[in-house]
């Protein structure tokens, strides 16, 4: 993961990415301070005695998402969080090995490419650092994926998702592309290159990733949630769709056989999901080439499988799969090869 190996400190041009204020401490109220402003109020304790940080405290906006690279330099626990700041905390580690509580009897240890989360509007956490230990954290506002679950499922889960503190990602997975696709996307004045809508877009896409490997993580269908809150032609039409991906019935044929126009099912989709029709139908095919390339067979090609879906202008493929899944069609078939 070169990428991650420079996150916040080049960007892809190799260009240095500019930040205010210090970015490293050997102060204990200088760490205290930054993390306060990043993540929110706790205690920490280094493990051993006459221990002053080494701390690394750097930091990039992705829309509302917060993104920092971070490590206190020596080991340490962590714990007694404030509760009442809102924040969704995702520890990514880059080096090292984090042990995290999970619930009363049981704790995870994540390491390198691993990832961990705990809504610090729910739940109080702990968490013990190695030596080593650098991370490449996101703090999310809680009222920001509940906003985003409520426009893209169509309900806000509930506290069964909120209080799962979950291990997950690993080396391979979608959330770590993902998570390495939004830091290639990191100019160097500290935010996500080009406009506003490239900036949401990205917070987006890690916010529903986010959400989803939570709720599958978690024993929760965000997918079955979703369908009793929308209307009958809606979930009938996502039904449809997602059986006749490979097919591409048009939006037309589709509000057809649901019963209603074209123009009332792309109202019920955008009111309930947020999206059109036709992007909910191209994001079925896209992960339907997705798990396809991951399970092609000796021979076959990023061409064959694209074909065999009904693309053959590749270059735009290429373009809307690498901001799905954070990497290139032919990445994903090389890594299930």
């Amino acid at each position: 993961m070169p990428i991650f190996d420079q996150a916040l400190i080049l960007d892809t041009s190799g260009r240095p990415i500019r930040q205010q204020g210090v970015t490293v401490s050997r102060d204990w109220d200088e760490v205290a301070a930054f993390c306060r402003e990043v993540y929110l109020p706790f205690q920490v304790r280094p493990v051993g005695r006459f221990l002053w940080p080494d701390a690394t405290m750097r930091q990039a906006r992705v829309g509302r998402i917060l993104m920092t690279r971070f490590s206190y330099g020596v080991p340490i626990y962590l714990d007694d969080l404030d509760l009442s700041k809102g924040q969704v905390v995702v520890m990514n580690t880059l080096a090292g090995a984090l042990n995290h509580k999970v619930n009363e009897r049981s704790e995870a240890v994540t390491r390198r490419a691993e990832s961990f989360v705990v809504d610090c509007t729910r739940v109080d956490h702990w968490l013990e650092a190695d030596a080593a230990h650098l991370q490449l954290n996101l703090t999310i506002p809680h009222d920001v994926l509940a906003e985003i679950a409520q426009r893209w499922f169509g309900f806000v889960p509930d506290d069964r998702l909120w209080t799962r503190r979950l291990a997950f990602g690993g080396r391979g997975s979608r959330w770590i592309s993902l998570l390495n696709y939004a830091v290639s996307c990191i100019g160097p004045e500290g935010a996500v290159q080009g406009a506003n809508p490239m900036a949401r877009h990205l917070e987006e896409l890690l916010c529903i990733e986010l959400l989803q490997s939570w709720a599958q993580g978690s024993g929760l269908s965000l997918r079955e949630g979703a369908r009793t809150a929308a209307p009958h032609y809606v979930r009938e039409a996502e039904q449809i769709m997602e059986a006749e991906a490979r097919e591409a019935p048009t939006i037309g044929e589709v509000a057809a056989r649901v019963g209603v126009s074209a123009r009332t099912l792309s109202e019920g989709f955008r009111r309930f999901r947020g999206i059109a029709p036709r992007e909910f139908l191209r994001d079925r095919r896209l992960d339907g080439i997705h798990a396809a390339l991951e399970n092609a067979l000796p021979g076959q090609s990023v061409t064959s499988v694209a074909a065999d879906w009904g693309y053959s202008n590749f270059g735009a493929l290429a373009r809307i799969y690498r901001l799905r899944f954070g990497e290139n069609p032919s990445q994903t078939l090389q890594r299930h090869s």
